[in-house]
């Protein structure tokens, strides 16, 4: 193989006194796509981040070992030589991008700016040149995304104006730190084909981070794999997906569902190392004895022709313009039951959850919850509603005051809602609650800052069933974690379900997740139903091209 575009030999960081990196050695050609995969922690994106010189300021610092590119070691530039490696010759996509542009420059302007700063381009260039670069990237009406501010347009195409500024200097190497998290199945595919096309087509090399190791191996050309800031295995893409060596680099590709078959109970990272793990198979005839009895007994909720339209006026003088989100929408959904609701970003899943939740109410349609209409309840019966069905949110952090300990967050709904006598019993209650979610009773006055994610959508998860619900809405609850923390969290859902009769309605992007936790699916495509069925019916023969689409785009390994 030619020498490689850059050489990174020996690296180890720090952050303070722990050291995070230790002594990673590996290399990138040209032409190349190289995957990183790990999980949150791994040091992934911070020996990334060393390249470029972004390690936090008066936080992290390189140890030892070197960085070599075009024969010079980067650790060893000024900040000014730095300046012009960077976006010029290494480029880099974050893995947020609203955090990353700026919100009050338009979109078009943000990439003019680039342009003319590196390439010396007069305002008039750098125009035509963003617009051709948002047509590369195919960006839809690249004119009107040109004016645009970031908000005004959708996550997937944020996504491509990241990339359009991240190639506008037509860099040797681009560094995409996981560039697809959080984004739909089809939006992530079409990112995922847009990087190949602009590799293939400029011969650019490709640093992709992620934590998929399914995703990465549809992507890379070489795969290395990082667990607590070291490479534990490195390779080609088919002989690492296919013949694992390490034990880590096997869990995290068999944490991930399987759209073949359907596992009790997902095997974890940590089942993996220690080697303790079953993999013990839901058989079709267990799921079809458990259906027959659930589908014989009154639905718990029934959601009838529902609508939710909205109005918005763009000026004073303009009509108002209407926008149905969710379309004569009907299902019945039964004790016990999982209900996967799956569609891309805009189908109306969450708008619809937040119906029935009564956090927005419905424009039309009738939803019976125990055969009851709710959505003309009163202020006193929808605060009882409350502990009748309950949220778990997609970003625990978020949902949680920074200020109160975990306890008390836990404790807080039981004294909204009467639930046992004294502070004693809630207390007792709570402590028995973090046990069952898998967390130590010592967390009770720790604050929310001072967890990983995994263990906040457990504290989230926590704060959910202290009220005791019958209806749980878990609105994209797993979609930002690890890959081996989302099957912990998959694992304990499906533990609390049995143990306490709970009955779901997932929504997620993520179909590979939808249809492991589904016992029915109800497919969503502009506010309407596209489909409605068995989750494993609809996966093994879906019957609309628009289903067909969200399932050819899973990632699924070589």
């Amino acid at each position: 193989m030619s020498i490689p575009l850059i050489q990174i030999k020996d690296l180890s960081i720090s952050f303070g006194n722990t050291e995070v990196i230790h002594n990673i050695s590996y290399d990138l050609h040209n032409n190349e796509i190289l995957g990183i995969v790990g999980e949150s922690g791994s040091g992934k994106s911070v020996s990334s981040l060393a390249i470029l010189g972004l390690l936090p300021k008066n936080a992290g610092r390189v140890t030892s070992g070197s960085i070599i590119y075009q024969d010079k070691n980067l650790l060893q530039l000024s900040n000014k030589a730095l300046q012009d490696v960077r976006g010029n010759k290494i480029a880099m996509i974050f893995q947020e991008p609203m955090s990353s542009l700026n919100p009050s420059m338009t979109c078009g302007k943000q990439v003019q700016e680039i342009l003319e700063r590196h390439n010396n381009l007069s305002a008039l260039e750098s125009k035509e040149e963003t617009l051709s670069l948002f047509e590369k990237v195919k960006l839809p009406d690249p004119s009107r995304i040109f004016r645009s501010y970031p908000h005004e347009i959708s996550g997937g195409q944020k996504q491509r104006v990241m990339i359009a500024l991240a190639i506008a200097c037509k860099p040797d190497v681009l560094i995409a730190d996981e560039p697809t998290t959080a984004l739909d199945v089809t939006v992530q595919k079409d990112i995922i084909n847009l990087l190949k096309r602009l590799q293939k087509e400029t011969e650019l090399s490709i640093i992709f981070i992620t934590h998929d190791l399914a995703l990465i191996s549809e992507i890379a050309d070489r795969i290395l794999v990082m667990y607590q800031g070291q490479i534990v295995e490195q390779g080609p893409s088919e002989s690492i997906f296919k013949n694992p060596q390490h034990n880590y680099t096997k869990a995290l590709i068999h944490s991930r569902p399987s759209l073949d078959i359907r596992l009790k109970k997902l095997p974890t990272v940590q089942d993996y190392l220690s080697h303790d793990f079953s993999r013990e198979i839901m058989t079709s005839e267990e799921r079809r004895q458990r259906h027959s009895i659930m589908y014989n007994n009154p639905p718990i909720l029934e959601v009838i022709n529902v609508e939710k339209t909205y109005i918005s006026k763009s000026g004073w003088l303009s009509k108002p313009h209407t926008f149905k989100a969710v379309d004569r929408v009907s299902f019945k959904l039964y004790e016990g039951e999982t209900l996967g609701l799956v569609g891309e970003s805009g189908c109306g899943k969450s708008t619809l959850g937040n119906a029935i939740l009564q956090l927005d109410k419905a424009s039309a349609g009738t939803i019976l919850y125990k055969g009851k209409d709710i959505t003309n309840l009163s202020t006193s019966d929808i605060r009882a509603l409350r502990k009748e069905i309950q949220i778990i949110f997609q970003d625990p952090f978020s949902s949680l005051n920074p200020r109160i300990p975990i306890g008390e967050a836990i404790m807080e709904p039981m004294n909204v809602h009467g639930i046992f006598n004294t502070i004693e019993d809630r207390k007792a209650k709570v402590l028995s609650i973090l046990k069952r979610v898998g967390l130590s009773e010592t967390f009770y006055n720790r604050y929310p800052h001072e967890f990983s994610g995994g263990q906040r959508q457990r504290i989230g998860i926590a704060r959910t069933i202290a009220v005791q619900p019958k209806l749980i809405i878990c609105d994209e609850s797993v979609s930002a974690l690890d890959i081996s923390v989302q099957a912990q969290v998959l694992n304990l859902l499906n533990e609390l379900k049995q143990d306490f009769g709970f009955t779901y309605i997932f929504i997620s992007h993520d179909l590979a997740v939808v249809k492991y936790m589904s016992d029915q699916l109800l497919v969503m495509n502009s506010g309407k139903i596209e489909e409605l069925d068995d989750a494993d019916v609809i996966y093994n023969h879906p019957k609309k091209e628009y289903t067909k689409k969200l399932i050819h785009a899973i990632p699924k390994g070589l």
